[in-house]
């Protein structure tokens, strides 16, 4: 009996391979999907809900795609403008303007920073930008910009305190504790503040008012305090008497302090001595030209 002998058949040996393959996909799947149905019933969702949820987010993404696009097809500002204009028609829009915190500042100049923004919508009123430019104003030193609705916008002002005045070579300058200029003032006006003088003088301010505090004592006899060479101070009493202090902040207070400890056992200051040097560490020099005419008077007395 002839037998056919079939063509690129596969060897048994193959075929028992490719059989075992199989079986252990299917064993690997079945085990998958058990694992996944596990896992599934340990979540507290049900696999509808996740569904569900699955789709919302996919929505969400569409939208966030959909005002990417509007927003740069120009609709959403078309949007905004057809809902401020609907604003403006139910009444609310800029109508008045008030300005809270004000002392010196003069109030005119934060009304012109905001008087632009009259009859325009409420939602259209740019806060920081409003804010900003209020800030420009020497006497500020914090603002902050609010709507009241229906029609009003508050600027609340927080002012800088003048602290002394600064000498210019052709006007003087009301200046804060920071050295911030405020505004030129007059001599009348400035009489009785503390006066600050000399190149570079502004930048040292607040280290000034450091090293009085050093003399809570002599503080208010200081009329004037000049910045000498852009490294040390001499201060000016109110009796017009002169100390010089030597350089550093820690060698100045130190000086300082003895001079006060002296001065309140030898009153010192509203004394016949015009000047008091004190640069030199070990010693203390004093200039007294009355002390100096009292001396000759007195040799010439005794000559006769």
């Amino acid at each position: 009996m002839a037998q056919t002998i079939r063509r690129n058949a596969r060897p048994v040996r193959r075929q028992a391979r490719a059989q075992g393959n199989k079986a252990k996909v299917r064993k690997a799947r079945a085990k998958t999907n058990s694992l996944v149905a596990a896992a599934m019933r340990l979540l507290p969702f049900t696999e509808e809900q996740l569904t569900k949820a699955f789709l919302v987010l996919i929505l969400a993404v569409f939208a966030m795609l959909a005002w990417a696009i509007a927003s740069m097809a120009g609709l959403t500002a078309l949007i905004g403008q057809q809902l401020a204009g609907a604003a403006a028609g139910a009444g609310y829009q800029v109508a008045r303007v008030e300005v809270r915190g004000v002392e010196r500042l003069n109030e005119l100049k934060v009304y012109e920073r905001v008087l632009g923004e009259q009859e325009r919508a409420m939602p259209l009123v740019d806060l920081q930008a409003l804010r900003a430019s209020v800030m420009e104003l020497s006497w500020v030193e914090d603002a902050r910009v609010s709507r009241e609705l229906p029609d009003t916008i508050v600027v609340d002002v927080v002012e800088r305190k003048p602290h002394a005045v600064l000498k210019k070579p052709d006007r003087l300058v009301l200046i804060d504790h920071a050295g911030h200029e405020l505004e030129p003032v007059s001599r009348a006006q400035a009489k009785g503040m503390l006066q600050i003088s000399g190149p570079g003088a502004r930048q040292q301010v607040e280290a000034l008012a450091t090293l009085l505090g050093a003399a809570p004592a002599l503080k208010p006899q200081v009329a004037e305090a000049e910045w000498v060479g852009n490294r040390r101070w001499n201060l000016t009493f109110r009796t017009g008497q002169v100390l010089a202090l030597p350089q550093g902040a820690e060698r100045a207070a130190g000086a300082l302090m003895t001079f006060a400890r002296i001065d309140g056992v030898n009153r010192l200051i509203g004394g016949k001595a015009v000047a008091f040097d004190m640069r030199n560490p070990d010693r203390f020099y004093l200039r007294c030209p009355e002390c100096r005419d009292e001396e000759l008077a007195m040799m010439a007395r005794k000559e006769t």
